[in-house]
């Protein structure tokens, strides 16, 4: 199959589809890893090298403020990757954001610290940061929709799973690099130059990325939508752009979309970025205690969220996603009870679990945001939706956790924002509309 004589929705071939879930998998495993990358640095290193500070904690709280710049940008890269998705197609798009973030990612790399240029070190940071925001936020819309929109409406479910795998798969990437170095290198050695490696190593990563999407096709909901509107529009039909549209016509799924994402993004970051700071500075353990732990939960994360996502196949998404928001609001007391034993096994049971329900909320939530919108402002709804939620949610979490550790020194406050969150989730979930099933080639706009 070719671009330019797509199939009908529903009718590819299993081999082909496995391609393009494929690609979509190590695309986003490639983003994520440079993404989380920083967040794991931010609480390991960079608040020495970049941010020094008497106080480990506001050095760590500084970091941690530039790691939330990262998702203040999201929003805008979701906004402009989503008008041109919406316009000229998913794939061009998945290629320039890999391009982006991979190029700012392995420039931290090379980044001097702020004992050799002083403060242009943190500036310098906080820009590559700012990208890697951009890049990010318009490549979790095209690489969920391109999968979304080339496979049938039945399994869409388990294969639009496949690329949310792709966070814990980088998280995974990113957390065994920095253990293993971590492993093998004195303290010393990592804080001079071993730091750097896993930034580096991500221009390798991007070749073996790039050379798998330029492969794939693009998918043949949005040509055969392309299609229609410009036929449209040489009858004379009006062109508005396709952020113009979401506001008018689907503001209400994109609040939708912010609150399902709401409580499964604030958990990722306590789980994964957050728990590093606890475990080294407030109950002051090994930091492979920490990384080898999230390093175990993410294996599991990872091989658990397409089973989710064809779980709600069978149950839909609702209940699925409902099954991981209760859960979660209930596990957040046990996740810091069970952490503060200081015992490695329990400590990666409790991150473990707490990933295995984060999974119950991810998995189907590509399928469930894709089939809120209409192919004409999917990209543009699905993106504006998840990156908004990543400002209010993610962006927060850690730097809201450090400062309710700051203050109260203990995890109970932490695991009263964790419940919090979840709750918000679940309210939502329970209030919008079921979405299985949905023929994405139809729209669910009432004609005017």
């Amino acid at each position: 199959m070719t671009e330019t004589t797509p199939a009908p929705p529903g009718v590819l071939r299993s081999s082909s589809i496995a391609r393009i879930v494929s690609a979509s998998l190590i695309g986003t495993t490639i983003e994520w890893y440079d993404f989380f990358l920083y967040g794991s640095a931010a609480a390991l290193v960079f608040n020495v090298l970049f941010f020094p500070s008497s106080d480990p904690l506001v050095g760590t709280l500084i970091a941690f403020i530039t790691y939330a710049i990262g998702f203040a940008a999201r929003p805008l890269g979701g906004v402009v990757f989503g008008h041109f998705g919406d316009k000229i197609g998913r794939k061009k798009l998945l290629v320039v954001s890999l391009l982006m973030m991979g190029g700012a990612t392995c420039a931290m790399g090379l980044l001097p610290t702020y004992d050799t240029v002083g403060i242009g070190a943190p500036i310098l940071l906080t820009v590559l940061r700012l990208i890697q925001g951009f890049a990010l936020g318009g490549e979790w819309g095209g690489a969920v929709l391109i999968v979304s929109e080339h496979g049938g409406d039945k399994h869409r479910g388990f294969w639009a799973s496949w690329p949310q795998a792709g966070a814990p798969g980088g998280n995974l990437l990113a957390t065994g690099v920095l253990a293993l170095l971590a492993a093998v290198q004195s303290e010393e050695a990592f804080q001079s130059w071993g730091w750097r490696v896993p930034f580096l190593l991500s221009g390798v990563l991007v070749v073996i990325g790039l050379w798998i999407r330029v492969s794939v096709s693009e998918s043949p909901v949005f040509l055969a939508a392309q299609a229609k509107a410009e036929a449209e529009i040489a009858r004379g039909a009006e062109e508005k752009p396709p952020v113009v549209e979401v506001f008018r016509h689907s503001w209400r799924e994109v609040l939708g979309a912010i609150g399902t994402r709401f409580g499964e993004n604030i958990s990722y970051y306590i789980l994964t970025s957050f728990i590093l700071v606890y475990v080294t500075t407030h109950l002051e353990l090994p930091k492979s205690t920490a990384l080898n732990a999230v390093l175990i939960g993410s294996a599991v994360h990872f091989i658990t969220i397409p089973l989710w996502g064809a779980l709600s196949d069978r149950l839909g998404r609702k209940p699925v996603t409902l099954i991981g928001s209760i859960g979660m609001a209930l596990w957040a007391f046990a996740f810091f009870a069970l952490v503060d034993s200081e015992s490695f096994t329990v400590i990666t049971l409790a991150v473990t679990v707490g990933l295995l329900l984060h999974g119950a909320m991810y998995g189907p939530q590509a399928a469930f945001i894709s089939e809120m919108f209409d192919t004409k402002v999917r990209y543009s709804g699905a993106s504006m939706g998840s990156q908004l939620a990543s400002i209010v949610a993610g962006a927060l979490a850690p730097i809201i956790a450090v400062a309710l550790l700051k203050d109260y020194d203990s995890g109970t406050p932490i695991a009263l924002y964790l419940c919090a969150a979840a709750v918000i989730t679940t309210i939502t979930v329970a209030v919008i509309k079921e979405t299985r099933g949905r023929d994405l080639t139809r729209s669910t706009r009432p004609r005017t």
